[in-house]
């Protein structure tokens, strides 16, 4: 697919968030910032959180919220830029929120009904302004920790945990009407899915599993964050079969590649909002494509 730099020289982008004035805002995982862009490769860090600052949201307060990972160890291999285990000076995983104005960064929460957070990576907003986020836990020379899905209700400080002990969730969508909880799982390349009795409340589809499996890759393929379109597909960021693959709510998928092994995210903006916004993370690039659906609108994107 043909596309254009809007930003080039980035360490490990991801989280890509499309605003009114043209600008795209990003976090430099590896930077530990957020970065806005500009085009033409104009950019300037906007908040300095530290840490691992990972997927972003605008909220109903018009603040830019943020999963912060606590950061990786990063490794440089064959020109391209790479995460891994848990660095040194992790110092925990959080929720924070920026004030766009001043840059002020502020903790909302890291832990969950007495378990500290690890490294919370994907957020959503529901049109009541709720908020699920995913925790993708942590990685170690011989363990990881396990992850799951939380939820935060808009108005309080307390979030639940909706279900865990997945292998290493990351992206997490809603379906247009709200009724679904989309989740991938990095490590297992499979697209979990939510089924919701009410805002914060999931039926479970099975005595062991809270959610139901859509999809699943063949072969060693990753899965990173993903965005809804407007007929309810899912297209999520994949690593290794670097693009994005398409998963339909029925699990039929296709892929649409891209010249980078670690693609992690994409992003729909524009008047018809076929315009799609790419993090090829480990050569640093954000780019711009026309995709040929358009996206689902976000809730409190202006």
């Amino acid at each position: 697919m043909e596309y254009e730099v809007v930003a080039s020289g980035l360490r490990f982008p991801e989280g890509p968030v499309v605003m009114e004035d043209g600008s795209i805002i990003v976090v430099e995982i590896e930077k530990k910032c957020i970065t806005r862009c500009w085009g033409d490769d104009k950019k300037e860090v906007i908040a300095t959180p530290g840490g691992g600052p990972n997927g972003l949201a605008i909220g109903p307060d018009g603040a830019l919220w943020v999963c912060n990972n606590g950061g990786f160890i990063y490794h440089e291999m064959d020109g391209l830029l790479i995460p891994g285990n848990c660095p040194e000076d992790y110092d925990g995983g959080r929720i924070e929120r920026v004030d766009l104005a001043t840059g002020k960064v502020e903790r909302v929460l890291d832990t969950v009904e007495g378990h500290s957070l690890k490294g919370p990576n994907d957020l959503v907003f529901d049109k009541n302004g709720n908020l699920y986020f995913t925790d993708h836990g942590k990685t170690y020379n011989r363990h990881r920790d396990f992850g799951g899905l939380f939820y935060l209700a808009k108005g309080t400080s307390e979030a639940k945990e909706l279900d865990f002990h997945y292998t290493s969730p990351n992206g997490v969508g809603l379906s247009p009407d709200e009724k679904t909880v989309y989740m991938a799982d990095t490590l297992t390349g499979r697209m979990w899915a939510f089924d919701l009795e009410s805002p914060g409340a999931i039926t479970p589809a099975s005595p062991f599993n809270g959610g139901r499996v859509v999809a699943t890759m063949p072969g060693l393929q990753y899965f990173d964050s993903l965005a809804m379109t407007a007929a309810g597909n899912v297209c999520v960021a994949t690593i290794f079969n670097g693009g994005i693959t398409t998963i339909t709510p029925e699990g039929a998928h296709s892929h649409t590649a891209f010249p980078d092994l670690v693609v992690t995210n994409i992003a729909f903006g524009g008047e018809d909002m076929c315009d799609a916004y790419l993090t090829l993370s480990s050569t640093g690039h954000l780019v711009k494509c026309r995709w040929p659906e358009p996206g689902l609108k976000l809730n409190f994107n202006a």
